[in-house]
């Protein structure tokens, strides 16, 4: 691939900057429980495999995204701790999508802007405030970033995402005195859940929003003072397990739990449908603490800690496979491949071309969700009755 005509410059990570207190990557949380923040900081950084996962994905798309673009970089593979082919296959498809950008861009650009990895600061809403944006594109009074997402959990979604938004605001304090910038496009690209989700603001909203909720509310969370509230962010809060906020407003949605389902009303249910997520999350979430305290030797009275159920596993593989063959039979199954396998042994263009007619998709079992989730309506039997009429 030739190299492409645009004005490149990479920046570094936010981890090797220090930690600010109000970062993007947390403000969903601080934005509607501005003291969380303060709470937060009581707590060691203790990470996890997603977090290294997902740093190690992101340096192999800044390096994939810069060959592609022609840049000098080296190829980090031997020193990522996940590496492996589907990282490597969404690495090299953010390339790609990024370059499709980049060359949109060049339709109406000459020489458009690109920036990978580049420190976002956006203190002068949020205190400290800073983040690193995967790709940033400048051209024609377009302002575009890019997110990277490995994560499979939790689908994410550009539409009014504040790090987005604190991102988009820190690159307009690079170039908006700069370039004539009018429009802001924000886009979340996380391909272990197919999921490309873009979200476009004027440039003035994005500046309302921040004069009128961000730096209000950061400065509030800077400070420590605002109102507990507790949500689906709890999920990533440091202090999930022991806040009393959570806490009590869980055990108020429980109390439902003393009625039967026929002796709530629509609306009660409904109610319930809406926060049952969080009440069961509470729960596991306060389950694991205790656990964790326990094995630290903390005693809770009424309770302690036994051996789990277990299954049986050979010690040995090789020492049973000798056994059985040396009493004349044969220790292996004939399985046919998964499909994950299968497109490993083939490739994925080959597994296309030899078994796409002979691969389906199930109907997959009903679920109740909110109304907003954008798949389409599960055809239900009240639904077929009134097609029928």
């Amino acid at each position: 691939m030739g190299k492409q005509k645009v004005n490149c410059a990479a920046g570094t990570r936010e981890a090797g900057l220090g930690h600010a207190l109000l970062s993007a990557s947390s403000s969903h949380r601080w934005l509607n429980c501005p003291p969380s923040a303060r709470l937060c900081e009581k707590y060691e950084d203790t990470g996890s495999e997603y977090a290294q996962e997902g740093t190690d994905a992101h340096s192999l798309c800044e390096y994939r995204l810069k060959q592609a673009l022609g840049m000098d970089a080296a190829d980090p593979t031997e020193n990522l701790s996940f590496y492996n082919e589907e990282m490597e296959q969404c690495a090299l498809d953010y390339a790609a999508y990024v370059l499709e950008l980049v060359e949109d861009a060049k339709k109406s650009c000459k020489d458009p802007v690109v920036l990978i990895e580049q420190r976002l600061d956006f203190s002068r809403f949020v205190k400290d405030g800073f983040g690193t944006g995967d790709c940033v594109i400048i051209a024609d009074g377009t302002l575009r970033v890019i997110d990277y997402k490995h994560g499979l959990g939790v689908l994410v979604s550009a539409e009014e995402n504040p790090q987005m938004q604190c991102y988009a605001l820190g690159a307009l304090e690079l170039f908006d005195d700069i370039y004539d910038i009018d429009q802001v496009s924000m886009t979340i690209y996380q391909p272990r859940r197919q999921n490309v989700s873009t979200y476009e603001i004027s440039k003035d909203d994005l500046y309302r929003w921040a004069d009128e909720v961000l730096k209000p509310t950061a400065d509030l969370a800077f400070a420590g003072d605002g109102n507990f509230l507790c949500g689906e962010w709890c999920g990533f809060c440091k202090a999930k397990n022991e806040c009393r906020a959570r806490a009590e407003a869980n055990l108020k949605l429980a109390q439902h739990d003393f009625k039967l389902p026929p002796l709530l009303t629509d609306t009660e249910i409904e109610v319930i449908l809406g926060k049952v997520d969080e009440l069961v999350s509470w729960a596991s979430d306060i389950k694991e603490y205790a656990l964790q305290q326990a094995l630290s030797g903390k005693e809770w009275t009424g309770f302690k800690i036994v051996e789990g159920r277990s299954n049986r596993r050979y010690s040995n593989e090789s020492a049973v496979i000798d056994a059985v063959e040396k009493a004349g039979l044969d220790p292996y199954e004939k399985k046919l491949l998964g499909i994950t396998a299968m497109q490993k042994l083939l490739g994925k263009s080959r597994f296309e071309e030899l078994l796409a007619p002979y691969i389906e998709k199930p109907q997959g079992r009903p679920t109740l969700v909110r109304s907003s989730d954008k798949r389409p309506e599960w055809n239900t039997a009240k639904n077929d009755f009134m097609e029928e009429m």
